[in-house]
């Protein structure tokens, strides 16, 4: 279910971003204890960088997908919505576009004067 409210998809981003940054620790963390497990067990075999090669990917793919693809805004989720935007401006710029049509407030109804018809009817009888 998505959400207009700007507030909620703000703090869902920031959750996000906040959570891949304890990733990041996780991963540099355990990195720093395997490499120092590494030197005390078995030195000039360097086993450690297996693992953190296979978990940098997981990293990776959780980097892009908080905060898309590094110089590539199409990771974003409202990228479609930013892009046409970003067009119509250039449209509107080149003269491309014509002026926009505000839509009417409201709807001028007149009323109905039974006195001036001449008619006896009831309201019901309008639909």
């Amino acid at each position: 279910m998505k959400t207009n409210d700007p507030y909620e998809k703000a703090r869902k981003r920031v959750k996000a971003k906040k959570e891949f940054y304890q990733h990041f620790n996780s991963y540099v963390s355990v990195g720093a204890f395997l490499l120092v497990l590494n030197i005390v067990t078995s030195f000039g075999d360097w086993w450690f960088m297996y693992p953190m090669m296979g978990w940098g990917i997981g990293l990776a793919i959780h980097f892009m997908s908080v905060f898309g693809i590094p110089g590539m805004e199409h990771g974003a989720e409202d990228w479609e919505e930013r892009a046409i935007q970003k067009e119509m401006e250039k449209m509107k710029r080149k003269g491309e576009l014509p002026p926009r049509e505000e839509p009417e407030e409201s709807l001028e109804l007149k009323e109905i004067i039974k006195e001036k018809h001449g008619k006896n009817w009831d309201e019901k009888d309008l639909v």
